[in-house]
């Protein structure tokens, strides 16, 4: 027990790579992300620690040191690795948490699939994973949990260790009751975050629809509320509110709920937008479009990001003005998510072959209007594509918050361009400035394309303004403190507002 401050996330904070033979740990390739952004906490304690996982073939001889020590740019810190098999990650992570628990998460109650999910694997490995930050943690330590594929993390922690503070946040959307209730663990899975001291969300909806949850299974009483924040009151979202509760009452303790959307590292993307390479870049794109103006879609390909709505919604355009099948040109970023998952692999043969019919249809000789990537595109080279675009067009079905839109303001130091945003994206809840839309409907998809298109430099320069002021006050370094100020603001700043 040596850390102040332990972390506990699926992935590694660091790539390794093989040289000379051996194995090496980089930093990551984009200081742009959520490791990062955790890492930067290591330089505020004095003794840090990170628990993620490794595959191995046999984990009682995994053929790797289970713990280890790291220096890098953000300090000392402890790795903590936990061995797990092909087949423990599998059903851990790929059957429970993506087949069982994304699309609940997301209001996709079809997609659901209970029959292959081997819970008690899930309890094992997330057992795994308590004991090793057990095992990490000072007294008095503060422990920091991610996402849902750890939901019972805490409870295992808080029984092991009665004396560290737990903090738990949510990446996804979390649904309301009749959503969430649909599966069967939910008992365990509410029992597990109320033996949290925080747990944090991105937006007042998601902390009110967590009490919907509690409420329909447990007696918790009064949830007290306070009014939210101006700057994620979104009049033109669905997932607007106007109050937020606070905090959750149990016999046993007090438990902070935290609203506070993750940002994006805005110094190092100005930095980025600077560099004469991403000017470069950028002059090679304008140059290639050859008088076009260009669209830009990033996203992962997955049933929730609404890839598919949004190519019918292009294809209806050039319909209605096929003269723009020579004047426009869209860029699909979609990068493959896992094909070997069958979900993922229907909507990217979707999505191909939706491209594939618009260029059938409205290409020439010369000119496609639409170029599909399914490659990760480096960050670097991506922030000179967010410089050139006309418009950025990201219209989730459903997104906890989405980082793509906040990095494509941040890099518009020219303060141009026009952003296209879901209103059932977290970050609409910032972003009130971006065009929103609701892309079940065509008539919203169909109008915001064609407004981003057609709006005049005043409105758009003043829509830009708005939406870097908001980007650059709530960036990484404001979430991470916020979140963590809930749970030891002793030690990390003020309390959050």
């Amino acid at each position: 027990m040596s850390s102040d401050l332990v972390i506990v996330y699926h992935r590694q904070p660091y790539e390794e790579v093989e040289e000379d033979g051996k194995t090496v740990f980089k930093e990551n390739k984009s200081p742009n992300g959520i490791v990062p952004t955790l890492k930067s906490f290591f330089g505020k304690v004095k003794d840090a620690a990170w628990v993620a996982w490794k595959e191995a073939e046999d984990p009682s001889d995994p053929g790797f040191e289970r713990v280890i020590e790291i220096e890098d740019s953000f300090g000392k810190y402890t790795v903590s690795r936990l061995p797990l098999t092909k087949e423990q990650v599998s059903s851990f992570y790929h059957v429970t948490s993506k087949e069982a628990f994304w699309p609940i998460l997301h209001g996709f109650k079809e997609k659901y699939n209970y029959d292959p999910v081997d819970w008690p694997t899930f309890k094992e490995v997330n057992w795994a994973f308590a004991e090793a930050a057990a095992a990490e943690a000072k007294k008095g330590a503060a422990v920091w949990i991610h996402d849902y594929n750890l939901w019972l993390v805490p409870g295992y922690l808080r029984q092991m260790r009665s004396d560290v503070r737990i903090s738990f946040y949510h990446h996804t959307p979390f649904p309301a009751a009749d959503m969430f209730n649909v599966l069967p663990w939910r008992g365990e899975i509410v029992d597990s975050l109320l033996s949290c001291d925080v747990v944090g969300f991105h937006i007042p909806r998601y902390a009110s629809n967590f009490v919907s949850v509690v409420r329909s299974l447990r007696d918790v009483g009064q949830v007290p509320r306070k009014p939210v924040d101006p700057d994620f009151i979104s009049e033109g979202s669905a997932l607007s509110d106007r109050t937020v509760p606070t905090e959750i009452h149990t016999e046993d303790r007090v438990v902070k709920l935290g609203t506070t959307p993750v940002g994006v590292d805005t110094d190092y993307i100005a930095k980025v937008s600077a560099r004469p390479e991403t000017e470069t870049r950028r002059d090679e794109v304008l140059e290639a479009m050859a008088g076009r103006r260009l669209i830009l879609s990033v996203g992962r390909t997955d049933y929730t990001k609404g890839g598919a709505e949004q190519l019918t919604t292009f294809e209806r355009l050039l319909e209605r003005r096929p003269d723009m099948a020579q004047q426009l040109k869209l860029l699909h970023i979609s990068v493959s998510a896992n094909r070997a998952m069958t979900a993922y692999a229907e909507i990217q043969s979707e999505i191909e072959q939706i491209a594939g019919r618009i260029n059938g249809r409205f290409a020439t000789f010369d000119r496609t209007p639409v170029s599909l990537i399914s490659n990760a595109i480096p960050f670097e080279e991506l922030v000179g594509y967010y410089r050139a675009a006309d418009v950025v067009w990201i219209t989730p079905l459903a997104d906890g918050m989405n980082l793509v839109c906040k990095e494509f303001a941040a890099a518009r130091s020219d303060g141009d361009g026009v952003l296209i945003l879901s209103e059932f994206a977290g970050a609409a809840m910032e972003m009130s400035s971006a065009i929103l839309t609701n892309p079940y409907s065509y008539k919203s998809m169909d109008h915001a394309i064609e407004m981003a298109l057609e709006m005049e430099e005043k409105d758009r320069r003043g829509r830009m303004s708005e939406l870097r002021r908001v980007v650059f006050e709530h960036n990484t370094e404001a979430w991470a403190r916020q979140q963590l100020a809930l749970l030891s603001p002793e030690d990390f700043g003020t309390e959050a507002a």
